[in-house]
């Protein structure tokens, strides 16, 4: 069996979410989503999620393509969960590439950055909906 693991935030889940998980899930036969965590969002990347970590973990073990959803606490995490979960292919977002090549030398572990999905970001997503929010705000004084 063939496993493969991938790690990230997934707040506000959207169709590039689906795209990257259904191309890693392609290379293995069973996909573990290791989900940050709300304290750990907070506390090392200085960011607060839209939904809670219930919320997120809920929506990922309901796509067909995730076998398994696991925390993460820290970054340092990476290497044990490889190990303990005997992972064959560490895989993330390209905007990651080059950041976790030292799994590779580490665990002999193969890593693949996929490409995203070019015209969408949760980042994006944000910034539209403040946007669509503002506009609609100054209507409504006018």
């Amino acid at each position: 069996m063939k496993r493969i693991i991938t790690y990230g935030t997934f707040d506000m889940l959207h169709y590039g979410h689906i795209n990257l998980l259904k191309r890693a899930k392609e290379m293995g036969d069973y996909l573990i989503v290791v989900l940050s965590t709300d304290e750990f969002n907070w506390n090392s990347k200085q960011k607060k999620t839209y939904f809670s970590y219930d919320k997120r973990k809920q929506l990922l073990e309901a796509i067909r393509y995730v076998d398994l959803v696991i925390p993460e606490e820290s970054w340092d995490q990476k290497i044990s969960d490889v190990q303990l979960y005997q992972v064959d292919k560490f895989v993330m977002g390209d905007d990651w590439k080059g950041q976790f090549d030292f799994i590779e030398s580490e665990t002999n572990t193969e890593v693949v950055y996929l490409n995203r999905t070019p015209e969408i970001s949760t980042t994006q997503i944000k910034k539209d909906l403040n946007a669509k929010s503002l506009v609609t705000e100054h209507e409504s004084k006018i």
